[in-house]
């Protein structure tokens, strides 16, 4: 009897264990399939999502007429996930069908595509087309759709339709898409736009799920850019300017176009240049923008301002006389003009006609004392940014007072001994040509946000340098350079009335402290009587003996011939001023 009752305690205590293991299964059975059934769902789901960027469409550049210079078309990045490159297919097989329709090698292709990465770039930045050819593209297998692990990512490419036309300003930009020159650098934050992402849910080979999870957030698209610039006028500028450049065999060559009212700049060219499309192709210093990183000594460009401030104190007129010997001794140094002469007998419209240093010496020399010219190189913006905003620029330099020597006085008349770039330079001759009023330079018109909203900027700043006396007086001195006795008849234009001033001033070389070859150039001005543009033209280094008179003026007469044409100024119609030039 005791045998049996401690078997049925036995029987018992296992039917107790066995319905408590059996409740704990069953526990666990009804957690698995109903309290963390979310849990578990949302942890595989997530392990099939992939989330990408959608770049924001960077704005496009316009030119004053609405012509495209920077603008964005659609492309793809091409990645992959090796690990299902791997259990799909193999690296080898994949690359060797990706290779004839990327152009890329194949064993740099399956290099790519081999490794544990779940995501690698493939190919950057190929085209709609070619995407859509990768897409149909299949293995061998009949049992695999597609190329398993490899997708398209969208994304942009910043083309220049003009190429080199503008590049120098427009600028570029670099793999990631961030503005690296030019505009595309110094207006990065407005056209660049804000990226969006978006998320999907991949099936086990890792196609994307029609059906599957998705959520978005739509990119920003940056703001459109119109500037003052003329592509036409821009294009024959840097025409002109890379021709004289090869005639010359010049260093570099920059050409500025400038509306004296407005300040705004049309053409901002320079030779050498390089194709916005393919920057690395060219030269680092190629692809800077010199007009206004590049500073230099304007020479005897520079004596149309001291012929403002003389004009404006009152101590000369167009018709005074001056004595022009071959060399003149100030502070121990000998000054000499250009050429040897003998004795000159000039009118102050003579010296600056002729381009005499000593002839303008000695008329400053009637202000007494020379530190009064300083307030007007001023104003006129001598060693001031230009403003633009545009990366590398060079302010130039304008000693005060205090730091003169005791030849700098005599130097700065004729424009040595203190430096501008050629925006700055164009900018002081526009006060002439703008009745006495210097504009600062603008380049940048509006900016048109993703949402149709108009920004512009704010007026440039105006600053009155002389009278409009004055101005005028200064113009009809400019215009006798032009004429016959002056040092550019090369730079007249059939039918109007024309009027510059030359330059060939020593070039400071800053890799060896001294002075070291010439910088030539010519500044006018068209209609004489009511400037409508200023046009700068500037050489460095030409391997010419002749001075800007020759070298530059041509390019003058070219640039401004078509830019009076686009912009359709009409000659004045009136006559030619006649200035006496010498007393006997």
């Amino acid at each position: 009897m005791l045998r049996l009752a401690d078997g049925a305690r036995r029987l018992r205590v296992a039917a107790v264990l066995l319905a408590l293991v059996m409740s704990l299964f069953g526990a666990r059975l009804v957690q698995l399939q109903g309290l963390d059934a979310t849990t578990y769902a949302a942890a595989a789901e997530q392990g099939r999502l992939r989330t990408v960027a959608l770049p924001a469409a960077r704005g496009t550049i316009f030119d004053r007429n609405g012509v495209a210079l920077a603008t964005t078309v659609d492309a793809v990045n091409i990645t992959a996930d090796q690990t299902l490159v791997s259990e799909y297919s193999d690296p080898a097989a994949t690359a060797a069908l990706l290779a004839p329709v990327l152009g890329i090698d194949a064993a740099v292709l399956r290099e790519r595509l081999t490794g544990t990465s779940r995501f690698v770039y493939v190919a950057k930045i190929v085209s709609p087309a070619a995407w859509r050819k990768v897409r149909v593209l299949d293995l061998p297998d009949p049992t695999i759709d597609g190329l398993p692990g490899i997708y398209g990512e969208k994304t942009s490419k910043r083309v220049y339709p003009s190429g080199r036309t503008g590049a120098n300003v427009v600028g570029f930009v670099g793999a990631d898409g961030a503005g690296l020159g030019g505009l595309e650098y110094a207006l990065d934050d407005m056209l660049a736009g804000r990226d969006g992402t978006a998320t999907y849910e991949l099936s086990a080979g890792g196609r994307r799920l029609p059906s599957g999870v998705s959520s978005e957030r739509e990119a920003v698209s940056g703001s459109d850019v119109r500037l003052t610039i003329d592509r036409d006028v821009q294009y024959v500028a840097q025409k002109a300017i890379a021709k004289a450049v090869a005639s010359t065999r010049s260093r570099s060559g920059t050409v500025i176009v400038l509306d004296p009212r407005s300040g705004e700049l049309l053409a901002m060219a320079t030779a050498p240049t390089f194709d916005a499309n393919a920057p690395g192709g060219s030269a680092a210093a190629d692809r800077g923008n010199r007009p206004l990183s590049e500073a230099f000594e304007p020479g005897s460009t520079g004596k149309v301002l001291t012929a403002a401030a003389l004009i404006e104190e009152g101590v000369v007129t167009p018709q005074t006389p001056i004595t022009v010997p071959n060399r003149l001794t100030r502070a121990d140094k000998s000054f000499k003009d250009f050429e040897d002469h003998p004795t000159l007998y000039l009118t102050y419209a003579g010296t600056i006609a002729k381009s005499s240093n000593i002839g303008t010496i000695r008329a400053a020399e009637r202000l007494g004392d020379l530190r009064r010219l300083y307030p007007y190189l001023k104003k006129f913006g001598v060693g001031s940014p230009t403003g633009l905003g545009l990366p590398g620029e060079a302010s130039g330099a304008l000693l005060a007072t205090d730091d003169w020597s005791a030849t700098s006085g005599f130097t700065m008349t004729f424009g040595q001994g203190y430096s501008v770039n050629t925006v700055q330079m164009a900018s002081a001759i526009g006060a002439i040509a703008n009745d006495g009023v210097r504009v600062a330079p603008r380049m940048v018109s509006r900016l048109t946000a993703a949402d149709g909203s108009v920004t512009e900027p704010e007026e440039s700043r105006r600053t009155r340098v002389v009278s409009a006396a004055t101005a005028s007086t200064v113009r009809s001195m400019m215009e006798a350079v032009t004429r016959d006795g002056g040092t550019a008849p090369l730079a007249a234009i059939p039918g109007y009335r024309v009027g510059g001033k030359t330059g060939t001033a020593q070039r400071f070389d800053p890799s060896c402290g001294c002075y070291s070859g010439y910088t030539m150039s010519f500044i006018g001005m068209a209609p004489i009587d009511d400037p409508g543009l200023v046009v700068s033209v500037t050489l460095q280094e030409p391997r010419s003996a002749l001075g800007g008179g020759v070298n530059a003026a041509p390019v003058f007469r070219q640039v401004m011939s078509f830019a009076l044409e686009t912009e359709r100024i009409a000659p004045t119609g009136t006559r030619h001023g006649r200035l006496r030039l010498i007393t006997r």
